[in-house]
């Protein structure tokens, strides 16, 4: 197959180029040169910018696209209209974030997403990404009615993640010592590994599919204590666990998700038990938990080790570790 990737050089776009490659296909990128432009020498690049840029796609045809980086219903609907005739098939790369209830455990593709009042605000922030994503979805069917495949991935994990939300796990249990761990040990958490999710998506666009998938895992149920065990597993057992109430969290305001990643509110425990059976079915896999824990050590290994210039971006600085420590034994004293 000839797919054209819209980005293809941060994190998924990489795995899914990888994996396209590995399959056999023909792989065109289009983005801005703007990170890493020596990945794939060998693969036809084409420079532009999606928004207004996207001429330098004309005349061109093939199989299938990924957009991997749409964040405004705008540019995705100019995207997908000016490829119309182009591609008969378009993959979209979304998110979970796009459902308006996470109270409930069980949210599936049929569950309500997110709405804003104003539709056509392009500012992405916390409150807006998710409905922005959801807006994006609905403007690529509506330009490619029946030929878009919209995939909604869970928290994304694994080597050349930029954000560290899943990293500051193996990273720091590696450290040893004392480590604080987050409200209810039973808390289920779900993630996917970026190249479990390329993997599954090249077969999901050489098998035409269209519609709407949630994309995270594993296939069971793991929580947060299981996580934080078999870090410690891989780690060889370097760290003690000193696990702290959700009440002293959100009293200490810890902030979920990156500060203290993978926690949430128990209010909100249904961002991590999201319904991805309709994903399973259709082929969906996930390497084993070890093997992504000990993959991301090994890639964290090869960064740089100055902090300064490559500060960690999610988790708990050490010092504020420290004081929420200190913190919670005063609180247990009182």
């Amino acid at each position: 197959m000839r797919i054209l990737i819209i980005g293809g050089t941060v994190f998924v776009g990489r795995h899914l180029v990888e994996a396209a490659l590995a399959h056999g296909h023909t792989v065109t990128l289009f983005n801005r040169g703007q990170h890493n432009p020596e990945l794939f020498p060998t693969v036809e690049k084409i420079k532009g910018d999606r928004d207004g840029g996207l001429g330098a796609l004309a005349g061109r045809q093939w199989d299938a696209v990924i957009d991997t980086c749409g964040y405004i219903p705008r540019s995705v609907r100019e995207s997908a209209t000016q490829l119309a005739n182009q591609v008969g098939h378009y993959t979209f790369i979304s998110t979970i974030s796009v459902y308006s209830d996470y109270s409930q455990a069980g949210i599936d593709e049929a569950s309500p997403v997110g709405t804003l009042d104003d539709p056509t605000v392009e500012a992405v922030t916390g409150e807006s990404y998710g409905p922005l994503k959801a807006l994006c979805e609905q403007a690529a069917e509506a330009a490619m009615p029946g030929r878009v495949l919209s995939i909604r991935p869970g928290l994304i994990v694994g080597p050349h993640d930029p954000t560290d939300r899943f990293t500051y796990w193996p990273v720091r249990i590696a450290g040893g010592g004392e480590v604080l761990a987050p409200g209810d040990a039973a808390q289920q958490v779900q993630f996917i590994d970026a190249r479990d999710l390329a993997e599954w998506t090249i077969r999901m666009v050489e098998a035409n599919v269209t519609g709407i998938y949630n994309a995270t895992g594993p296939a069971y149920p793991l929580t947060m204590a299981q996580l934080l065990t078999e870090c410690n597993s891989v780690a060889q057992h370097k760290a003690d666990f000193t696990w702290v109430s959700e009440a002293f969290l959100l009293e200490q305001n810890v902030g979920a998700f990156v500060e203290m990643p993978l926690w949430v509110p128990a209010a909100m425990a249904g961002l991590e038990q999201v319904n991805c059976q309709k994903a399973i079915t259709a082929g969906l896999t996930f390497r084993p938990l070890a093997t992504i824990i000990s993959d991301t050590l090994a890639w964290h290994a090869t960064r740089t080790t100055n902090q300064q210039e490559n500060p960690r971006r999610g988790g708990l600085t050490s010092e504020r570790e420290t004081q929420l420590l200190q913190a919670w034994y005063e609180q247990q004293k009182a």
